[in-house]
């Protein structure tokens, strides 16, 4: 995408107004992009990011002009990174943003027993009244196109009386972060104990915790559901959660859509080694063709989870997530009915072909797989991608 390419909003794919707040999804990485510069230049008073991922390429030098052109305008703004997501960002790339008055964090920037701890959020809010969250980071890789071989995401758009619980959150987050000391059994107490507002919308927190709230409440909608889609770009859950899953699809009805092509044929291979026993109980299964497939999207009957967690260990157990619960059948609708178009673009993988494609050595693989990504983080597995040709044999 050109960098002066036309940055009006794009319509959104999908839209509703529940209970005061106007939601919108935003499935193209411009729109996206549009979007969070939109927020950043409709601030009139204070902005607050936090985002696992911002790079210094000529994307995330866009987004950081618009910040320090709002600090220049009075705009009180505080930003906030992973240290492992954004560690390909050299950080005299942040020293004109501290320099113009910013307030800027990093997230796990000491070494220690708790490394591998993430902070995988994303989140973005203008004023208090609309945010952005979602899958997305600050990279090229989220805001290009399929065509630059950018990644299928989505970003949530919302505004309204819902953004002060977010916010309240981030708050909360940014003080733990700017702590002199970044004490860890301050923030599993902060995660565990996190005061939740149960309703339509239930802002639901992931963290390294016996079973983050976020855990808690899928499993319970899993348990009693009997209509599941998922669109999971990493999908490596636990051995209880997969057991919930396919008890769902003996009873009901599961539709899964996982990734064809990523950055990371390690996960791909993990979540192929977990096909047989999903198969076996019913689960329908969709490799999505066209790109990389970066998104993280639940519906369960008439709930709907969307946020930045995917549906494996990492995100259900380790790292900090931040996922909205949304229950209204109306927006669960369309929200299958979008999945339905991204599903036009999967190949079905029914019994035959995963038996066709699978032998003993890549089982292995995928066992391997299962077993590195439920631990280490994605960043470190990449440099593990098995090659392409590391099959059994050759898929049709």
């Amino acid at each position: 995408m050109s960098m002066s390419a036309d940055m009006s909003p794009r319509p959104p794919c999908v839209s509703a107004e529940i209970e005061g707040n106007r939601l919108h999804l935003i499935d193209t990485g411009p729109g996206r992009l549009s979007e969070l510069l939109h927020l950043i230049g409709g601030a009139r008073h204070y902005l607050k990011l936090y985002f696992y991922m911002f790079e210094s390429d000529d994307y995330g030098q866009w987004v950081m002009d618009r910040l320090l052109g709002a600090l220049h305008r009075g705009i009180a703004v505080t930003l906030m990174i992973d240290s492992f997501g954004s560690s390909n960002a050299d950080l005299r790339f942040f020293q004109p943003f501290q320099d113009a008055g910013g307030r800027f964090g990093v997230f796990g920037n000491r070494r220690s027993t708790r490394y591998l701890i993430r902070n995988h959020q994303k989140i973005a809010i203008a004023d208090g009244k609309r945010m952005l969250t979602g899958g997305f980071n600050i990279s090229k890789h989220y805001f290009g196109t399929p065509e630059d071989n950018a990644w299928r995401d989505l970003g949530l758009y919302l505004e309204g009386p819902q953004v002060a619980e977010a916010e309240r959150w981030f708050d909360a987050l940014a003080d733990w972060v700017m702590a002199p000391k970044q004490r860890y059994s301050a923030l599993r107490r902060l995660i565990r104990f996190w005061p939740k507002k149960e309703g339509t919308f239930t802002w639901l927190l992931g963290g390294p915790v016996r079973l983050s709230p976020w855990a808690q409440a899928v499993k319970h909608d899993l348990e009693r559901g009997r209509h599941c889609d998922m669109v999971q770009a990493y999908f490596s859950p636990s051995r209880g959660m997969l057991r919930r899953l396919t008890a769902l699809g003996m009873r009901g009805e599961v539709r899964l859509v996982t990734a064809s092509k990523s950055d990371n044929t390690t996960t791909i291979a993990a979540a192929r080694w977990l096909y047989a026993r999903l198969i076996r109980n019913r689960v329908k299964i969709y490799e999505f063709l066209p790109c990389k497939l970066h998104m993280k999207l639940i519906v369960i009957d008439d709930i709907v989870y969307i946020g930045s967690a995917n549906f494996d260990m990492r995100s259900l157990f380790i790292n900090l997530e931040l996922m909205l619960r949304i229950k209204n059948a109306a927006f669960a609708g369309q929200i299958r009915a979008f999945i339905d178009r991204d599903v036009k673009d999967c190949q079905e993988i029914t019994q035959e072909l995963h038996r066709r494609r699978t032998g003993p050595f890549t089982r292995l693989l995928g066992w391997i797989s299962y077993g590195m990504v439920s631990v280490v983080d994605y960043t470190v597995t990449r440099r593990l991608n098995f090659p392409a040709h590391m099959r059994d044999v050759d898929e049709d």
